[in-house]
């Protein structure tokens, strides 16, 4: 053939080799081939409220964001989320200068680190961490410095090592990445943790970037508490906000940053170049979700606590070690109980022998070795599909 070059370099740049097919994709692929519950990727099976998604279509009927919407968002999102704030948190935040709606906290995110790193920076971020942090600092050019949540079975949760994190901070970091409630061990920093981060972010001069897309997924006694809020990081500080998570329309994909008018600028100086905008319509019915009262988002997380306490008690009673979380829609288990090591190969024989479909949490781990163990169950689904799910795990005790 004419007019064809051959090369033996591979086409992915290297910042990039090692991320292949994300194991959402690979397991809710399994899924599907083999009939499985997919409790493995973390989106719910019901939509979200009636009223929103009427507002949706109102938005659709009526001409409003069929075409591009303006880039920082709509007028009436921007102010719905700086009300949240405000409601919310006691945040002052400026709807025209301190928001930015993003394609959700997964752009967020990137536009984020694209903004404000530069090559050789490093970022300081909790292992084990939602996927794309790891390849948004890749693209970055930049360098990740996990601090790993340990472990503690006595309290069923991670604890983060408040010695080991800031021992990794170097003259080369520049921001920590703060992810709580956090996927996906399901753990919630405590006032405390988060006071010693923000001390922390103010003696060596760092940016945080703090990712709170479970904000209203909290448990029991926890408290979500933004680190915006602490003293000396409201300058400091871009939080990262989705509504997929809070309100089951993940499909959406409406999500939103918060921070001081220099961060916001910067960060959209790099998201117009990823999506320029997106979601006109849904961002109108967003506006109308985060306006909701706060009976929705009570029920909702009453709802999501059952949920926890079905699913979670199913998976003791098949011989997991169970980590209860605190918020999110995760239980992250111990597989050792069951004469299991390895989280991959016990994910992806899970269909065949149970019929259920999970995480193996050594994906989110630089340190793999740290996560081996240990698997994440979704469960954001029907109640009706958990007990079936739970029916089927328990084979694995038999």
């Amino acid at each position: 053939m004419t007019g064809m070059t051959s090369t033996a370099r591979p086409f992915l740049n290297r910042r990039l080799a090692e991320f292949g097919t994300t194991i959402f994709a690979e397991m809710s692929a399994l899924a599907v081939r083999t009939g499985s519950i997919n409790l493995g990727q973390g989106f719910p099976d019901t939509d979200g409220p009636e009223e929103v998604r009427e507002a949706a279509v109102r938005a659709l009927r009526d001409g409003r964001g069929n075409q591009y919407p303006p880039g920082p968002g709509i007028p009436e999102l921007r102010t719905a989320i700086a009300s949240h704030q405000a409601r919310r948190y006691g945040l002052a935040v400026d709807p025209d200068t301190e928001v930015l709606v993003t394609a959700g906290a997964t752009e967020a995110i990137a536009a984020t680190l694209l903004a404000l790193l530069e090559p050789g920076d490093e970022v300081v971020a909790l292992e084990p961490y939602y996927d794309s942090y790891a390849a948004c600092i890749a693209m970055a050019g930049a360098t990740r410095v996990p601090v790993t949540l340990r472990p503690d079975p006595e309290q069923a949760r991670f604890r983060l090592d408040l010695d080991e994190l800031r021992d990794a901070v170097t003259d080369r970091t520049r921001l920590l990445l703060v992810n709580t409630p956090h996927n996906p061990t399901g753990t919630v920093l405590t006032r405390e943790e988060l006071t010693a981060i923000a001390e922390l972010a103010v003696e060596r001069d760092l940016l945080v970037v703090t990712d709170e897309v479970y904000e209203h997924l909290v448990f029991d006694d926890a408290e979500h508490v933004p680190l915006a809020t602490l003293p000396g990081m409201r300058e400091r500080t871009v939080t990262i906000g989705s509504a997929g998570k809070t309100f089951s329309f993940t499909g959406w994909k409406v999500g939103w940053v918060t921070a001081a008018p220099g961060l916001v600028t910067a960060v959209r100086s790099a998201k117009q170049f990823l999506t320029y905008v997106s979601s006109g319509p849904f961002q109108y019915a967003v506006a109308e979700a985060l306006a909701l009262p706060d009976t929705y988002f009570d029920a909702f997380r009453a709802d999501m606590l059952a949920k926890r306490d079905l699913l979670a008690a199913g998976l003791a009673e098949a011989g997991f070690s169970v980590y209860r979380p605190a918020g999110t829609y995760f239980v992250t288990t111990d597989i050792r109980p069951l004469g299991e090591t390895d989280g991959f190969a016990f994910c992806r024989a899970l269909p065949e022998r149970a019929g259920v479909v999970a995480i193996p949490n050594a994906v989110f781990y630089d340190h793999r070795e740290a996560g081996a163990p240990f698997v994440r169950f979704a469960f954001c689904k029907r109640t009706s599909v958990l007990e079936e799910a739970v029916t089927r795990l328990k084979a694995l005790a038999g």
